[in-house]
């Protein structure tokens, strides 16, 4: 679905309800073409992988990737040309925090364990992923999850719409945002 100026004017509203928020983009590079160029391009945005070290090329393209939005840039317009593709989810927190700070945050999110104890990857940032785990959260694993976070902005079961993910005295509030 391609998101016109009214759809991308109503989720501005809520990645930047006011100053004292700013809005951050988890990206997934293993459903996003391209997404190292983009972010590579010249007047890129200001961005840190999730994964620690140096990646090899190969995991490189396919690695988590935190991205500080700005309004109206292109970088922006870009992510939301892939609405309702699944490329990741957005994060409003307090705009006094530098992407270092929030990186630490999201990368603790990063391992889950199985089962049996071994670590698995967590793709916490896929939209599809993030509104049924946290559905299943008890109050203290949604404070881990969200920690600084606002509210988390994703795409909806329809690209129609969206969901916001919030903490209300601890317990999960979703809201669900028509787009049209």
């Amino acid at each position: 679905m391609t998101i016109g100026p009214q759809q991308i004017e109503r989720l501005n509203a809520r990645l930047w309800p006011d100053e004292e928020h700013a809005a951050f983009a988890l990206l997934d590079g293993a459903g996003i073409p391209n997404l190292l160029d983009k972010l590579h391009d010249e007047g890129g945005p200001e961005f840190e992988c999730l994964y620690m070290g140096e990646l090899a090329p190969d995991m490189a393209e396919v690695a988590p990737y935190l991205v500080r939005l700005v309004p109206g840039s292109a970088f922006l317009d870009w992510v939301f040309s892939g609405w309702g593709q699944h490329w990741g989810v957005f994060a409003v927190l307090p705009a006094s925090l530098d992407l270092s700070a929030v990186r630490r945050h999201f990368r603790k999110l990063n391992i889950a364990y199985g089962p049996n104890g071994n670590p698995l990857l967590f793709r916490y940032y896929d939209p599809r992923v993030l509104g049924v785990f946290a559905s299943t959260c008890d109050n203290f694993q949604l404070q881990n999850l969200f920690g600084p976070v606002a509210h988390f902005v994703t795409e909806g079961e329809n690209p129609d719409q969206a969901r916001i993910l919030a903490l209300a005295n601890g317990a999960l509030v979703e809201e669900r945002l028509s787009l049209n």
